[in-house]
């Protein structure tokens, strides 16, 4: 197993490692290395998490069919040409 050191770490930052690991019954030192774990072994979130999530919110309310206007011809573009004339 490899062991790090950590540096410069803040006083409240290392007093509330203290009382955390203390609440849990564990050393500073195995409540650091399981905060390490929790952190490091969680998959990222992606969009495709998000847009999981948003179906499954609003699938139960039933789908929405809109009616689309028919496609007209594109319009001619403008000409600057004539030089704001």
């Amino acid at each position: 197993m490899a062991s790090i050191t950590v540096r410069n770490l803040e006083d409240g930052l290392k007093r509330r490692l203290r009382i955390r690991a203390a609440e849990n019954g564990k050393s500073m030192e195995q409540e650091a290395r399981d905060i390490l774990k929790a952190a490091l072994y969680t998959q990222p979130s992606t969009g495709e998490d998000l847009v999981r999530a948003i179906r499954s919110r609003f699938a139960p309310l039933g789908g929405v069919e809109l009616e689309l206007p028919p496609r007209e011809p594109m319009g001619e573009p403008p000409d600057f040409n004539d030089g704001g004339r």
